[in-house]
């Protein structure tokens, strides 16, 4: 088979991209830029989304698209979201119609879904996404959605948790390095929230899973094992034998003081993380593991598994993929000197 990932160099465009390259199958990614450490049997292009003549170009001889391409949360692109994750995707859908592909993979997220609800995330949760990217997101869901079922094109939709696993830093690599400096960390409200993660390796086996069943379908995926947020965070601390402490920061101020720091441009933390990190979030994931998936890692192992490779590798500045590399931290400097 023959594969064509966009947003190939991201951190799971470009796992993805390397499971099937394993498989034997022939792989071409797309991506504004090129992974330095990408297998050299992998075709590059660099292509935007927003290339119409590129997309089409490289969709030559192509049996199945992964559409992994976006502008991600943390990036705070605003109204930018619309150009890459909306138009972007129209591009790419109406190209692949127009190619004869066998079928469309669509990476999505929790997003469209917006502040999430007090249980479970299942297919009855409404999607009411609250901020730019979410409703990008939807809004591209959607247009692939209707541009597939126009051309007959199977289309499979996943929305991960957020993905951790060895080289995952973004968001991530700040709760990581004040870990490791011994400062403390902080929750929104008491922390007793149940907020589930997926690792990339378990995400690629239920990917590889539908893929291979080919069961088109819409599909949120996220570990099995989660404890509240606070838990989760405690047991990183320890495992990192960090005199780092968890601690509360009241919800409405803390959620005002973030949203001014966003609008001021003096945080990373953009509004999906502001208005959610105190929210219960977490996938029913009972239809996946009766198609037969089983899930390896739990939130504390993939952490410490995370935290582990970012002290042991650091941070590369050839990386320039949002969730592959470092965050300019703003305002969030002055509170970790004073913590």
């Amino acid at each position: 088979m023959r594969h064509l990932i966009t947003g190939g160099s991201g951190f799971i465009g470009n796992l993805v991209a390397r499971r099937l390259r394993e498989r034997g199958d022939v792989v071409r990614v797309i991506d504004i830029w090129s992974d330095p450490a990408r297998p050299a049997d992998i075709e590059f292009v660099s292509c935007s989304v927003l290339d119409r003549e590129g997309v089409a170009a490289a969709m030559r001889n192509v049996d199945i698209v992964h559409h992994a391409a976006a502008l991600v949360a943390q990036t705070g692109a605003g109204r930018r979201h619309w150009d890459v994750n909306v138009e972007g995707t129209r591009i790419v859908s109406e190209e692949a119609a127009k190619a004869g592909v066998k079928a469309i993979v669509h990476l999505s997220t929790t997003a469209v879904y917006g502040i999430p609800p007090a249980g479970a995330i299942d297919a009855s949760t409404p999607l009411r996404p609250t901020e730019d990217y979410g409703r990008s997101k939807l809004a591209g869901e959607l247009l692939m959605k209707a541009i597939c079922g126009r051309s007959g094109i199977p289309l499979t939709t996943i929305r991960p948790r957020a993905t951790l696993a060895a080289g995952r830093l973004g968001i991530f690599q700040v709760l990581f390095e004040w870990i490791r400096e011994g400062r403390n960390v902080y929750v929104i409200g008491s922390g007793d929230n149940r907020v589930q993660f997926i690792h990339a390796r378990d995400l690629i086996e239920f990917y590889m899973l539908a893929l291979d069943a080919d069961l088109p379908g819409t599909y949120n995926v996220g570990t099995d094992r989660f404890q509240s947020l606070r838990e989760d965070l405690d047991h990183l601390i320890f495992h990192a034998n960090s005199v780092s402490k968890v601690r509360r920061l009241p919800e409405f101020p803390a959620i005002s003081t973030l949203r001014l720091l966003y609008y001021a441009r003096l945080s990373p933390l953009v509004p999906w993380h502001y208005l959610t990190y105190h929210r219960e979030c977490h996938f029913d994931v009972a239809p996946l593991l009766a198609m037969g998936w089983r899930p390896r890692y739990s939130n504390a192992e993939m952490l410490c598994e995370a935290y582990d490779w970012y002290c042991a590798n650091g941070i590369d500045s050839r990386i320039v993929a949002p969730h592959r590399s470092a965050l300019r931290q703003g305002a969030l400097r002055l509170l970790k000197r004073l913590s």
